[in-house]
């Protein structure tokens, strides 16, 4: 379990790492918004690649072996985003680094879902609130090299070293989910594709991703050209956003025993949104740092949440199984980082950042109707098996 929680905060460090550091790289290459939007989709390129095919990949070699490669590939491409001289460039480092990422983020999901079944506890959300202190901690690695006038690429390598030393102690004490044989290569009901409700809660992490995503890409920048903080203060912006959604994180499983995940995705969709919508409504710093802090409260269990129901509704008979449904909902997710950077950009192109963020908003409170189709369809499913 302890190995596990390491990786997905190791998967933190390395996103709010680059993250926060957008401002910075956004003038290395000389982008207006429009432009770096298009350069950050680079990232859901890649991650939309390497989920497709992961789950497979973490079903016939183990999560473990497909964790450590895919968190080492991370480390080596992450220093790259410091040498990109414009945004093609930029874009090119970020499809490789999110196709590295985008594996990792499967494999660790994966070793978290055996933690679970083997605990026969919802830990889900405690191990995406791990995720979420990493990105505290890259995003205060950030704001202090930004204090400091670290270049990104000495920054980023410093971190990419510190990730490799942490590789080289935990990833043997990461367990595979021990399976007959036949499991690898055999699944049993329809396929993903198929199936309602995996669709559903596609859309939940789709929606919650996009909300997510405009709230990591953007807000340093937002804070910093919007509000007018600087750059280091801008970078604890998104410090302020991790931290909340670490913290209720830590709640999670005590809340979803209470609460049931259906209510927790409803009423964090409602409190997520309206954050995001008061940060873009109010023109004042102290209501940025609150409205981001809301969002991060209320986006806390969207993603981990669907992600726990998709391998639930692909657990077989024998207890193993899932795989193929987390990467399905994973890759429609990832979806939610592809269109949301060029979105954000282009609604702010046409109108401004505020407004961009406003409509991050307005998709996140759908997921609130969403979350409550994909219950019914999952009875409805239940009825006919």
């Amino acid at each position: 379990m302890v190995a596990v929680l390491v990786f997905f905060a190791l998967n933190g460090v390395v996103f709010g790492s680059w993250a926060s550091r957008v401002p910075a790289l956004a003038a290395q290459i000389g982008a207006q918004e429009g432009a770096l939007g298009l350069s950050l989709l680079g990232a859901s390129v890649g991650m939309i690649a390497a989920a497709s095919v992961t789950g497979r990949l973490t079903a016939s070699f183990g999560a473990r072996r497909v964790l450590g490669l895919s968190t080492l590939a991370s480390a080596a491409a992450l220093p790259l985003l410091g040498l990109a001289p414009s945004p093609l460039a930029l874009g090119l480092a970020l499809v490789l680094l999110g196709a590295c990422v985008g594996t990792f983020d499967v494999a660790m999901n994966v070793a978290a879902v055996t933690v679970i079944r083997a605990t026969e506890r919802p830990m889900m959300p405690i191990f995406h609130a791990s995720f979420s202190f990493g990105g505290l901690l890259g995003a205060s690695g950030a704001a202090v090299a930004a204090f400091a006038g670290l270049p990104p690429f000495q920054h980023l390598l410093i971190v990419s070293g510190l990730v490799v030393v942490a590789l080289a102690v935990f990833v043997r004490q990461v367990s595979d989910e021990v399976r007959p044989a036949e499991a690898v290569t055999t699944s049993t009901g329809p396929a993903a594709f198929r199936r309602p409700v995996l669709w559903l809660l596609a859309g939940v992490a789709l929606f919650s991703a996009v909300a997510e995503g405009a709230s990591a890409d953007w807000s340093a920048l937002f804070a910093a050209e919007y509000r007018g903080m600087s750059e280091a203060s801008a970078a604890i912006v998104y410090g302020v956003f991790s931290i909340a959604m670490a913290v209720t994180r830590l709640f999670g499983e005590r809340a979803q025993r209470r609460f049931g995940p259906e209510r927790l995705l409803v009423f964090g969709a409602l409190v997520g949104g309206g954050g995001l919508i008061l940060t873009a409504l109010a023109p004042s710093a102290v209501v940025t740092f609150a409205g981001f802090a809301l969002a991060g409260v209320g986006l806390a269990y969207m993603f981990p949440v669907a992600l726990d129901l998709a391998a639930a509704a692909g657990r077989r008979a024998d207890g193993t199984g899932g795989e193929r449904e987390l990467g399905f909902v994973t890759t429609i997710a990832y979806s939610g980082f592809l269109a949301g950077p060029p979105l954000v950009g282009g609604i702010a192109h046409l109108s401004d950042l505020a407004v961009a963020l406003g409509v991050a908003g307005m998709i996140a409170c759908a997921i609130a109707p969403t979350a409550l189709a994909a219950r019914a369809a999952a009875k409805r499913e239940a009825v006919t098996v």
